[in-house]
């Protein structure tokens, strides 16, 4: 009855545009007996996983910002220009040592998971249903005894919420259980990075929980007089209800606050409204149902997992793994792949606030990146390091990419999104001007001129000759070199738009320094003279094509090369791929309209690569059917590509232009999109039936010239007149506001 109030309540809020439909909730009958398993919930700063452990209902609750930061790599030993005298002298070994080895060796730094809270299950009946109704983002647990357990993490408040319903409640409080810091038996000295090492090597003393007639508080001091707290706090309302919170605070007492019936449903009817809001925002309808609903799933964990105000989305977010360890690479932020990935479909999912997590933290973290630009690089400018703690110092790692001369180049193509997608002046002079420039002032200091060209003094490629001393090279690999070259591109395109045309010349004249791409009859290399010769799990060497774009398929300088790269890839194989290998692939197919190869590849990752809860677990979970990876360390960054692939396939902004369903396949025929957003800040809908496009609106956000790459000449339905003509880019000027219905003359 609850959990048809629920839905009641929810429907109340009106018709919403882009609802996931209730046959892609998470549906099961049985309680997961695994944390990587379990029903997720989040708001971006709180996280709940539910499942069942040693006869309990458990709930594991993390918090974003729950870290041990102490140092234990100590960068200002050494520096860049040290590293490249390591390598000239043959003592590599040396640079390993320093950079790699704190990163094995020491528990921290590193993400911490918070506690659980428990519920007794011989006291409930049998689970009879276990369900994540994705619309409201509320799950519910049914058992045979009539007994209802529903619980959420409320969508904007630092609070989560349950309520049991039914007859003998009197017993079912909760209860906080901490985790274990100390006297434990758990062997882990041999465990790696990945696998997650024990708790107690933090050497933390264990917490301490205060208990009273209908609340607890944990205590848990953690680091250097750091300490977090839980709060849990219940009531009985009814013979027939208990209501209850729980809530975490960090390096903050925090406070019992009594709970009361309308508070509770005022509670809930706001989270609701809040997702009913957030699902408004878009939609998607395609032919292939398992994957509507695996992307249904990805934009629910991100909004779940990205908001403004909390940190942004690191490998595990607000889900650390809950088995007595560390999560896997300590859940930390990863930015020569994971944090960027992360973010990918929030700009076309029409989503800005989500993606403006990433670029907030950034902006945050910036001063302490600006030092160590200063102090590793030795020049001025902004680099950030490839690995690093929530506030912003290098955790090293293999220092090829966790100290990547390249890595602000990547994550300014975020501020570039930011403002390219929402096209907020305001944005743009404030922070994405400043940030690209001073990125690019730094790529402009460490580079030199050589013969009329502008070289790195070392270059690497994600994750090419993993840690070893042939992952670096002397001269450009295709990784460094587009973003290099994307990089001085935007610098130029944004210092235009905030009125400095002379530093934009400038952007372009070191753009024009920059050689060419690395190519060969396999089209891109990974560098000069080196193709690609096997199997290999990040796409680095074909950054050009996606997520940078700098070559379009479009163009017929570009379509060979682009041909070439995704043929050579294919030959090579997927044995050494992990799953977000499999979404980012389904991109640059996308990119390649290879429509057919796109959606394999999203099949692949949907169907292998995840757990029974959508958790992108790396290895492939049927035994190794198409990777040799076959273990399960869950991180995010998969997840989110596939949504990307999907929007991908439907539509993609180019430098200059939009194109619609780019890369259906031709047996699609009915599919459509509501109110997915482009580069302009445009928001488009667009239907095909039959195979043929039959209506596509534009609404413009921000004054500006919509473009769009179409074969069919296009009309404003409304005046009937006709769009300007640019060879294949048809446009026409809109104000800010104004709608318009396309169609063919």
């Amino acid at each position: 009855m609850k959990y048809c109030y629920l839905i009641l309540l929810f429907l109340m809020t009106g018709p919403v545009v882009g609802q996931p439909s209730t046959g892609y909730n998470l549906n099961f009958t049985n309680l997961a007996t695994r944390w990587d398993e379990a029903i997720p919930l989040g708001n971006g700063q709180l996280g709940a996983l539910i499942w069942k452990k040693d006869n309990t209902i458990r709930l594991s609750l993390d918090r974003a910002d729950l870290w041990d930061e102490r140092k234990a790599f100590e960068i200002e030993k050494h520096d860049f220009k040290w590293v490249q005298q390591q390598l000239q002298n043959n003592s590599y070994q040396a640079a390993q040592q320093w950079g790699d080895s704190p990163y094995d060796r020491s528990p921290y730094p590193t993400k911490l998971p918070a506690a659980a809270m428990i519920f007794d299950a011989a006291k409930f009946g049998n689970v009879v249903s276990n369900v994540l109704d994705l619309q409201s983002a509320v799950h519910t647990l049914k058992f045979d005894d009539g007994k209802t357990l529903i619980t959420y993490v409320h969508a904007t408040r630092p609070m989560g919420y349950f309520e049991i319903t039914g007859k003998n409640i009197d017993d079912l409080a909760p209860q906080l259980v901490p985790h274990q810091y100390e006297n434990t038996t758990q062997a882990d000295e041999q465990k790696s990075v990945v696998d997650g090492q024990s708790l107690t090597r933090l050497g933390y003393k264990q917490g301490n929980i205060v208990k009273t007639e209908n609340a607890q508080v944990l205590h848990q001091e953690t680091y250097d007089h750091h300490f977090f707290e839980v709060v849990l706090q219940w009531k009985k309302m009814s013979p027939n209800k208990l209501i209850g919170y729980w809530t975490i605070s960090n390096d903050q007492k925090a406070k019992v606050q009594p709970i009361s019936i309308k508070q509770y449903e005022a509670a809930k009817q706001s989270h609701i409204s809040w997702w009913a809001n957030y699902w408004s925002k878009s939609t998607i309808s395609i032919p292939e149902k398992d994957l509507e609903r695996q992307y249904y799933l990805e934009l629910y964990k991100l909004g779940a997992t990205a908001r403004q105000g909390a940190p942004a989305i690191t490998l595990q977010a607000v889900w650390t793994a809950d088995n007595g360890g560390l999560p896997p690479w300590k859940g930390d932020f990863h930015n020569d792949l994971n944090t960027q990935l992360s973010y990918w479909p929030a700009y076309t999912a029409n989503r800005m606030d989500a993606a403006q997590s990433y670029t907030d933290w950034l902006w945050k973290i910036r001063p302490k990146n600006l030092a160590y630009t200063r102090q590793y690089f030795a020049v001025d400018g902004l680099n950030i390091p490839g690995v690093l703690t929530l506030n912003g110092y290098p955790m090293g790692g293999w220092i090829q990419y966790s100290l990547s001369p390249t890595v602000s180049a990547w994550t300014a193509q975020h501020f570039y999104w930011q403002w390219k997608y929402g096209m907020d002046r305001n944005f743009l002079k404030e922070q994405a001007y400043p940030y690209i420039t001073e990125a690019a002032t730094y790529l402009k200091n460490i580079t030199y001129l050589k013969d009329g060209k502008r070289y790195l003094p070392l270059s690497s490629s994600p994750e090419y000759n993993d840690n070893s001393r042939e992952a670096w090279f002397e001269r450009w690999t295709n990784f460094d070199l587009s973003l290099a070259h994307y990089l001085f591109d935007i610098a130029a395109e944004v210092s235009n738009a905030n009125g400095k045309p002379e530093a934009a010349k400038e952007w372009a004249r070191y753009s024009a320094e920059l050689p060419n791409f690395a190519t060969d009859e396999t089209g891109l290399q990974v560098a000069v003279d080196l193709p690609m010769k096997h199997s290999h799990r990040h796409m680095s060497p074909y950054m050009a094509i996606y997520p940078l774009g700098i070559l379009d398929i479009n163009n017929a300088r570009d379509k060979s090369l682009i041909e070439k790269s995704l043929s050579h890839l294919e030959q090579l194989g997927t044995r050494a791929w992990v799953g977000y290998s499999f979404s980012w692939m389904a991109c640059l197919h996308a990119r390649a309209k290879q429509s057919k190869q796109a959606v394999v590849n999203l099949q692949k990752f949907a169907h292998n690569f995840c757990s029974i809860n959508s958790f992108h677990l790396n290895g492939d979970q049927n035994g190794g059917q198409y990777s040799d990876f076959t273990y399960r360390p869950f991180t995010l960054e998969g997840n989110f590509a596939f949504a990307q692939g999907i929007h991908e396939l439907l539509i993609q902004s180019k430098n200059d232009y939009i194109e619609v369903f780019p890369a259906t396949p031709e047996d699609w025929k009915n599919v459509s999109f509501k109110n997915l957003r482009t580069a302009g800040g445009f928001i488009v809908s667009a239907e095909k039936n039959g195979g043929k496009l039959t209506s596509l609106r534009v609404t413009a956000s921000q004054n500006g010239v919509f473009r769009i790459f179409e074969k069919t000449d296009l009309q404003d339905l409304s005046s009937k007149k006709q769009l300007s003509k640019n060879n294949d880019i048809q446009y026409i000027k809109l104000k800010k506001g104004q709608t318009i219905q396309l169609g063919s003359i």
